[in-house]
């Protein structure tokens, strides 16, 4: 044991004593952990395509809301880009809606000239991300 002879003048730490009183409460938090809520507008929805461009140049598939959309979920959920995708895609899925998520590539590239949504509209966003406990 590494400072053994200096054990009598230090500071000892009493080891935390708890216990679950209230166990169906307690059982019910951790597996409500592991619940996703997300709602998608329908104005989200028809903004999801980029609005036609006037200069010349190629088109754009996706919004800036889109590209967002996909880098706040990569935040939250602390994914690379292809997870995020595949995420999008399955939620997308999971919720029948007819949009497609931006790919990886696209993401990355528009991401650094990005103007985020809520600076523009001075609005705040919410982003909820939980710490796992051990």
């Amino acid at each position: 044991m590494p400072n053994k002879h200096n054990a009598n003048g230090r500071h000892h730490i009493p080891k935390m004593k708890f216990r679950v009183r209230n166990w169906p409460e307690y059982d019910a938090a951790l597996r409500a952990r592991g619940s996703l809520t997300m709602w998608v507008t329908p104005e989200a929805v028809e903004c999801w395509t980029a609005q036609p461009r006037t200069t010349r140049g190629g088109q754009s598939s996706y919004s800036d809301l889109a590209i967002e959309t996909s880098l706040m979920l990569r935040l939250v959920f602390g994914q690379p880009l292809r997870q995020t995708e595949g995420l999008m895609a399955s939620i997308f899925g999971l919720l029948e809606l007819d949009l497609k998520a931006p790919d990886h590539s696209t993401v990355s590239r528009r991401a650094m000239n990005l103007e985020l949504i809520s600076k523009r509209c001075g609005q705040r966003t919410h982003l909820d991300r939980q710490h796992r406990s051990m």
